[in-house]
């Protein structure tokens, strides 16, 4: 057999026996015990072998701004306000230095493909879709990162904003977002982002339903507007921290609703925990919504990172494990199964969002995997694991030094 490399005593299921996986021209050629060929071989030494980790909603744009935008004191609501005064000062360079730090780090932590939301507000421009593109070039050979080009502002009032955001799309971003909670006509802001996603054939992903009650939904017209395009399976919504309100049997029947639809829902814990119940003084709400019991309905969920390292969320180091550890242990589902469950929203459910069929580590599926210091999926969320080292199309692209403790 011709291979170019070979991993050696991989873990592909927890409690079966290590087999090999060779890799040809960045696919993966075969999954077997005791692959003999002539090829770069690594020995992973029964360490568990996974796809890689897909996020599905972060903001690189507006990553790491602590440094120039604390966040507020004394649990202060206007965390964005202190964003959206500073854009206008963003630079390409400025953007791309900082956006390539955290995709750094997002690589070092096992993810080989990311959707980034990126705004196009009239008081920031293109300014910030420009950097994203150019690292879109620049890492292709670590991870694919598509573009989510959105109006965060407001797009109904600002025809400057509108052009951008259609102007984003002529330059292929192959999705289109929004945040109609800021936007004077909510309403009027979905039906947009649908007739130009029908416009240009691309993925909806927006920001929806935040707030510490169950009233007025916005994700009943997402789901109308997407059964009547015919565009299930290629919408998503983000933070949803509103279903955390909703008693089981309406959570319930709001999961079959967005079942029938093909509406996805990404979880983003770090930054609605931060976010939530400001308002409150004592006993506050976590505004997390359980995905496990979306999941149970048959929804597509996945978790993700939202921000880092800015007055939203003021935390984070990339880690898509550490994300889904946080998670769990919110809304308090422990089992290997729920475990497992929470890995899966972070790998196969995600890339179910994004399209890739060939995600699973499977022959023919490109090689992109993440080797992890842990026995089981759901060993690597409860330890909170760190990956050993990582694959991009059979290429390795990072690896993690051992710590070493220093004994007297």
């Amino acid at each position: 057999m011709a291979l170019d490399l070979i991993l050696r005593n991989a873990l592909i299921e927890a409690g079966e026996p290590l087999r090999d996986i060779g890799i040809e021209h960045g696919r993966i050629a075969a999954i077997e015990p005791e692959i003999a060929a002539d090829a770069e071989i690594i020995d992973v030494s029964g360490h568990l072998v996974t796809s890689g980790l897909i996020e599905t909603h972060i903001h690189l744009d507006k990553a790491d701004l602590l440094s120039r935008c604390s966040p507020p004191p004394d649990r202060g609501p206007d965390m964005m306000p202190r964003i959206n005064a500073l854009k206008s000062s963003f630079t390409v360079e400025d953007v791309y230095k900082r956006a390539e730090a955290t995709l750094k780090k997002c690589i070092s932590h096992g993810t080989t493909h990311m959707r980034t939301h990126v705004e196009v507000d009239s008081n920031g421009g293109m300014v910030g879709f420009e950097a994203l593109e150019q690292l879109v070039k620049d890492y292709a050979w670590a991870i694919d990162l598509d573009l989510c080009v959105f109006a965060q502002e407001g797009m109904t009032q600002d025809a400057v904003t509108d052009a951008n955001v259609v102007a984003g799309l002529k330059r292929n971003a192959p999705v289109i977002g929004g945040a109609p909670r800021y936007d004077p006509d909510g309403p009027g802001q979905i039906r947009r982002v649908f007739e130009l996603a029908r416009e240009f054939d691309v993925d909806i992903d927006f920001h929806l339903d935040v707030g510490p009650n169950a009233d007025a939904l916005d994700v009943l017209l997402v789901c109308e507007l997407t059964e009547e395009m015919g565009w299930g399976g290629r919408v998503a919504v983000g933070h949803a921290t509103k279903y955390a309100a909703l008693p089981p049997d309406s959570l319930a029947e709001l999961g079959r609703r967005l079942k029938g639809a093909g509406v996805t829902v990404t979880v983003l814990p770090a930054t609605d925990l931060f976010i939530m119940g400001r308002e409150l003084d004592h006993n506050i709400v976590r505004g997390v919504t359980d995905a496990h019991a979306l999941t149970n309905c048959g929804v597509n969920c996945c978790l993700s990172t939202n921000n880092l390292l800015n007055p939203i969320t003021p935390f984070g180091d990339g880690s898509m494990v550490r994300i889904a550890g946080l998670y769990a242990n919110i809304i308090q589902r422990g089992t290997p199964e729920e475990l497992l469950e929470c890995f899966e929203m972070i790998s196969h459910r995600p890339a179910q969002l994004v399209g890739l069929e060939n995600h699973a580590l499977e022959t023919g599926n490109p090689a992109d995997m993440v080797v992890w210091d842990a026995v089981s999926k759901a060993d690597a969320i409860s330890k909170i694991s760190h990956p050993k080292m990582g694959f991009k199309k059979g290429r390795r692209t990072f690896t993690r030094p051992d710590v070493e403790l220093h004994v007297p």
